[in-house]
């Protein structure tokens, strides 16, 4: 018969019921492993609350496996087939790049032959802007000349060496929205100051403001008032205000969810990079660090993000789509994923299925000082040709 062979009786030799129906009296008062935790036979009966407790664990951990496991696969399908197919012809640079510059260019590091070099990089490819950092602003507001000393002097040697070329002031701080350390643009004041700032930079003979803002959430209405104050002193001096930009909610009100779960929204909605886009000039989307593992994600997630940016992007104003030229692997960015080639074509789908036509486009490269020829050459193969 076996022990615990059936349905059990009772405990202690008050006997239990065999597979036969038999009764077997005298049953040792002896409890079996089998026993306690149900058996093979005994899982049919009655079960110990141990064991009830590890199934629904196990049901839970599945059931958690799945919750996560299953959108992740779903939106690695979908960037998988946004980087599937073939870009339209002319979707190449329309002559409006620009590139990030590191400070050495403005703090005496650099010199007229370093001048002369950059110029004939730039040669015979897209780009018209150059993003030199200038800053960064103090978290007041304030922006001391002494942090851009050889300005004059810069603007004066790119002008000479490569007419055409706009040298823009890159101008950036860290805001206190998820630590109190940092710019507070709620402050009247503050933005009053990042106003007078830019008239200053813009008095030293820079051809436009760029700011670069972070981590700014998506919704903040006191950006949007300071961007307003800007562009009102740019467009009297005629020249662009340009910003860098978040990444557009990959689904629905994602930057809610991750704000909630992280205290770090990360991207913007759509709508919101919309209204940031009518209020400028120029807006380039930082479209790196991304998280995703694998190059060709990478390039279906580009290639969505230009289409998502550019139905909200007014005709207007200049979309530019950066590009990682650096390499380091951290937290949210593997160098082997984020790779120019992967960008440039991700770029060139998201424009071919959205707006082939337009005029007002075009990348930005971040940033000079990391960038390889490798880099450079994807560049210029994959968009400027």
């Amino acid at each position: 018969m076996g022990r615990n062979a059936g349905a059990r009786a009772g405990w202690g030799g008050r006997g239990y019921a065999t597979r036969d129906g038999e009764r077997m009296s005298e049953a040792p008062d002896v409890r079996t492993d089998e026993d306690v935790d149900g058996g093979e036979d005994g899982a049919k009966g009655r079960q110990t609350p141990k064991r009830r407790r590890w199934r629904r664990i196990r049901w839970w951990a599945l059931g958690l496996v799945l919750v996560v496991l299953v959108p992740l696969l779903t939106a690695a399908v979908a960037l998988r087939l946004n980087y599937a197919g073939d870009p339209a012809d002319g979707t190449h640079t329309r002559g409006k790049d620009a590139i990030w510059l590191g400070h050495a260019w403005v703090d005496g590091r650099k010199t007229d032959a370093d001048v002369t070099a950059l110029a004939r990089r730039l040669r015979n490819t897209g780009i018209r802007d150059l993003y030199v950092h200038a800053g960064p602003l103090e978290h007041d507001g304030t922006l001391p000349a002494s942090a851009y000393p050889k300005a004059r002097w810069l603007i004066g040697a790119v002008h000479e060496a490569a007419p055409g070329i706009r040298v823009q002031a890159w101008l950036g701080d860290k805001l206190a929205t998820e630590s109190p350390d940092g710019m507070h643009l709620a402050e009247k004041d503050t933005r009053a100051a990042v106003v007078r700032s830019t008239r200053q930079i813009l008095a030293a003979g820079f051809d436009g403001a760029h700011f670069d803002l972070e981590p700014l959430h998506s919704g903040d209405e006191h950006y949007l008032d300071l961007l307003d104050a800007l562009h009102e002193v740019t467009r009297a001096r005629g020249v662009p205000l340009s910003v860098a930009a978040h990444q557009i909610d990959p689904l629905p009100a994602l930057h809610s969810v991750a704000g909630t779960l992280t205290g770090h929204p990360k991207w913007w909605s759509q709508a919101y990079f919309g209204q940031v886009a009518r209020r400028v000039d120029q807006i380039a989307v930082m479209s790196y660090d991304t998280s995703t593992p694998l190059e060709s994600l990478y390039g279906g997630y580009v290639a969505q993000q230009t289409s998502l940016a550019l139905e909200v992007t007014p005709p207007t104003t200049d979309l530019l789509m950066g590009l990682p030229f650096f390499h380091e692997t951290k937290w949210g960015h593997r160098a082997a994923a984020e790779t120019v080639p992967a960008a440039v074509r991700g770029v060139r789908l998201g424009l071919s299925r959205t707006d082939a036509e337009r005029a007002d486009f075009g990348v930005a490269l971040y940033v000079d000082f990391a960038a390889t020829e490798a880099d450079w050459t994807a560049y210029e193969e994959g968009w400027v040709r």
